[in-house]
């Protein structure tokens, strides 16, 4: 029977070059995250589905959940909060408080699949446990302004403080949270859908867009001024509203000009831990929207790497074949990433056609009494020794 191969919906394959994009960016995060003390964590895909489930509100049926064939209730992991808390509580006495973690990896939710939306994508995590100075929110917002500085792209930081919301309901704050979305006017006609009247919706929205920072705040743009953040990327917005089910501090969302919907958000839970132990411990953190992000780093053209990881190309045939492995194990013991042609019978023709396509930049054709060394992008050929190949390479 002949099975026609396809990808899942909301599943998607990488091929080497959009592979290589990622691992770049990947690799631009992780070195962001270690310079400020972040160590790495990785949790299994799958949990227990009641430990799971009761954490994510409304979203909970998008939990991707069965049972084994062991009769194990289970589920795929849907973000990295929740296996962050039930690492905090299974090692506490293996790990180190505060503990600094990032985690890098894939979550799974029933999404339906669109433009943007994946039911299997990578989330990038960091999140600081066991402080509740509002240094630690600073170094997290400082975190993610350093993060984007060396991906090269100009983003904007807007915060607020839950404390804001205290007297509203929140059937009204969820109200609010569209606000940049569908504006004012829909916003109020929501309000008074869910119960207000017309003049106390006005009121209440006016007096939350009036707020002004709250003690938590002002300690926060303190604390990122001993930083040495940029206090104009920065902004105090007192309609944000984010995460309901367990936010309790400083919330946040990051943004670009020019594209809708945050690249990154975050923000502090303080209860969250607690649900699980019973005991309270502060955490602060974000999750960093990774597909986002990389789909604006290629619009603005912000990913210069080379599309293939090896330098050269070593040509092979019949009759210098023993000298072609002689010059490419030299290349490789001067620690060159080169490449060498497995065909040995070959045309050099579909050769030169195979480091074209791979995007190597360099071709070495080994001759009985010569080396001649090919620029794949310039279509320059030259003669030179072993010792003038190694240098133009390094």
């Amino acid at each position: 029977m002949n099975i026609k191969p396809k990808t899942l919906k909301g599943f998607r394959d990488f091929l080497p070059k959009e592979t290589r994009k990622r691992q770049f960016v990947i690799n631009t995060i992780k070195s962001v995250f270690e310079s400020y003390g972040f160590e790495p964590l990785e949790t299994p895909a799958l949990e227990f589905s009641d430990f799971l489930k009761g954490k994510y509100g409304e979203e909970e049926k998008l939990i991707y959940e069965f049972e084994t064939k062991g009769k194990d209730k289970v589920a795929l992991r849907y973000d990295q909060t929740v296996p962050l808390s039930r690492v905090i509580i299974q090692y506490q006495n293996e790990l180190v408080f505060p503990f600094k973690r990032y985690q890098i990896q894939n979550v799974w939710r029933g999404e339906n699949p669109q433009k943007g939306r994946y039911r299997e994508f990578l989330q990038c995590d960091a999140d600081i446990v066991g402080s509740s100075s509002p240094l630690s929110d600073a170094e997290i917002l400082k975190l993610v302004l350093d993060i984007y500085k060396k991906l090269g792209l100009d983003v904007t930081i807007k915060i607020n403080d839950r404390e804001n919301f205290k007297d509203l309901d929140r059937k009204y704050i969820s109200a609010i949270d569209k606000l940049e979305k569908i504006g004012e006017s829909a916003v109020l006609s929501e309000m008074i859908d869910k119960g207000m009247t017309d003049d106390d919706a006005k009121i209440a929205l006016k007096n939350l867009q009036e707020k002004p920072q709250t003690q938590n705040i002002k300690d926060i743009y303190s604390e990122l001024k001993l930083l040495e953040a940029d206090l104009n990327k920065i902004i105090y917005e007192p309609t944000l509203a984010r995460g309901l089910d367990y936010y309790t501090g400083m919330i946040f969302e990051t943004l670009t000009e020019g594209y809708s919907g945050s690249l990154c958000s975050g923000g502090r839970y303080d209860k969250l831990i607690g649900k699980f132990s019973g005991v309270e411990m502060p955490a602060v953190g974000f999750g960093l929207g990774f597909d986002r992000t990389l789909e604006i780093l290629e619009e603005k053209n912000l990913i210069n790497i080379p599309f293939s990881s090896v330098r050269l190309l070593v040509i092979l045939n019949n009759n210098t074949k023993d000298k072609s492995l002689e010059v490419y194990q030299k290349l490789r013991n001067a620690n060159i990433s080169a490449e060498l042609y497995l065909e040995e019978n070959a045309a050099l023709e579909k050769q030169l056609k195979y480091a074209d396509r791979k995007n190597i930049p360099y071709v070495l054709i080994v001759k009985e009494n010569v080396l001649e060394l090919k620029d794949m992008s310039k279509r320059e050929q030259k003669s030179l020794t072993i010792e003038e190949i190694l240098k133009t390479l390094q």
